[in-house]
């Protein structure tokens, strides 16, 4: 018989050991699901993992893997730090969405007008957007003490409505036929998000997602304001003793995770994207949640997470191409990675004890 015995302190070999073992588990029974589905298993787990990384098309394919992995990086590093403080901001992903309407938005109110401070202009929007849809929670919470996962999570559904009515409304092109979207960005250069490095797709984002990286990590290890998130989290008693305000703590962790949604959302609407569309959101702010477990709400740690999970998105586009695989399998075959996170993590804060039967 098995049961769970609390660790006096966690592991330190399980706290880095759970995402290699959760990486491994989910090859192997995602393997065993391909073939159920009829596929060589190894044929699919070498198209998604090997192949983007060291195939034929290698060059091009590692420059997409940074590109998927930009907007993850950069909202998985806001939320870890509300997590970290134990706020939970579910609601990246329409953060993300209200940051790319606002910013697009202020582009196409001044188009075709040709200037260099456009685009800083669209960034410090799309910044704002996800950071006043993020405020929304935050201030619920903090005069009303609602519960911010419920919130966030309905605003989602909000800011989906919403971008269905620019789509089909105020950001409809009005040259576009009658089609639902925007005008695109690639032809309107003074708005457009431009590659940066020839061939490989890599773009203002990317760049951005690194360097909000080193700053989250100098934020979390040097300065005093990752001290406090640090200590809110592990203890919540403490922190208030240190002299730690949670409201201002709430406000501050829903508000930089808001913006940083905002910016992937306008980073990803001004390049790979190219224009506000109805199914312009494709996941990133849930994705992002698993991104930040699976990095352990490390920046650092976070950048090789977003390169993993972007791995399974160009690999896994490889494989429904190639191998004829369903895009439902790719989904859940990244949901088995949070799943099996999540499961072993327990073994951080638990150790697993036998017992015999009728003996206490």
């Amino acid at each position: 018989m098995l049961r769970l015995e609390k660790r006096p302190n966690p592991s330190k070999f399980w706290l880095y050991a759970t995402p290699v073992v959760a990486v491994v588990m989910t090859m192997i029974v995602g393997g065993m699901l391909f073939a159920f589905m009829g596929k060589n298993p190894v044929e699919v787990i070498r198209t998604i993992f090997w192949d983007p990384m060291f195939g034929e098309f290698a060059f091009y394919l590692r420059g997409q893997l940074l590109v998927k992995a930009g907007p993850l990086i950069l909202i998985a590093i806001g939320l870890s730090l509300g997590f970290r403080a134990g706020i939970w901001n579910i609601g990246a992903e329409g953060q993300y969405i209200m940051g790319a309407i606002c910013g697009a938005a202020v582009g196409l109110a001044v188009y075709p007008t040709e200037s260099r401070l456009i685009y800083p202009a669209m960034v410090i929007a799309g910044a704002l957007g996800g950071w006043a849809w993020g405020m929304i929670p935050a201030i619920l919470k903090t005069r009303f003490n609602t519960n911010e996962i419920l919130v966030s999570l309905m605003l989602v559904y909000v800011a989906q409505t919403i971008l269905a009515k620019a789509s089909t409304g105020f950001l409809k092109n009005p040259e576009g036929m009658g089609f639902p979207g925007s005008r695109n960005f690639s032809s309107y250069p003074a708005a457009a998000n431009p590659e940066l490095v020839a061939g490989t797709g890599i773009h203002w984002g990317v760049v951005a997602a690194f360097a909000v990286a080193i700053v989250g990590w100098v934020l979390l290890s040097r300065h005093i304001i990752g001290f406090q998130i640090k200590l809110s989290g592990q203890a919540p008693r403490a922190a208030r003793f240190h002299g730690v305000n949670p409201s201002r703590l709430v406000v501050l962790c829903m508000g930089i995770s808001g913006a940083l949604a905002g910016l992937a959302g306008l980073f990803e609407v001004t390049g790979p994207a190219g224009q506000i569309t109805i199914d312009f959101n494709v996941g990133y702010g849930f994705t992002a949640i698993i991104v930040a477990f699976l990095g352990r709400l490390n920046p650092i740690g976070i950048v090789f997470a977003g390169i993993l999970m972007a791995l399974t998105y160009v690999g896994g586009e490889m494989a429904a191409t190639n191998l004829g695989l369903p895009a439902a399998a790719i989904q859940v075959f990244q949901g088995m990675l949070l799943f099996f996170l999540l499961g072993v993590d327990v073994l951080t804060n638990f150790r697993i004890r036998t017992a015999i039967l009728g003996v206490k």
